[in-house]
């Protein structure tokens, strides 16, 4: 997106015509950004707790929490980007159904453990060193 505002600028000074700076379209673009980089943020917060919390239970929270805002705010900043158009309808509709459906299927995946029998790892927790030690 800078890349052909910069370019449309030198065009425009170069044919001698005054050039106008697209506001509008860099607000948006910059606020489609920010929102896909906190999305990407809480995604990669998510896998880092799959891979570092004890048990089950608290990884799936982990996993439910961030992947279902992480994704909602990716799936904002590409309807910001794509503007008012049919596409950002779809994408709306798309985010309605994740907003729907992840909490729904954490939940039954819980509920599915719990009722298998799988215990929850309780009491004082130490996460692993990096070094390799296993003390």
């Amino acid at each position: 997106m800078m890349l052909s505002v910069i370019l449309a600028a030198a065009a425009a000074a170069e044919q001698g015509a005054s050039f106008t700076f697209d506001w509008f379209g860099f607000l948006r673009a910059f606020l489609s950004c920010l929102s896909i980089l906190a999305g990407l943020f809480f995604v990669l917060a998510g896998t880092l707790g799959v891979l570092r919390l004890p048990d089950f239970y608290t990884r799936l929270h982990a996993a439910g929490m961030t992947d279902t805002l992480g994704a909602e705010l990716i799936l904002l900043g590409l309807i910001i980007q794509s503007g008012f158009t049919q596409v950002s309808l779809k994408l709306l509709l798309v985010a309605f159904f994740l907003l729907i459906t992840s909490p729904t299927a954490t939940h039954a995946i819980a509920n599915a453990a719990h009722k298998a029998g799988l215990a929850p790892k309780l009491g004082k927790y130490k996460a692993p060193s990096l070094d390799g030690d296993a003390s």
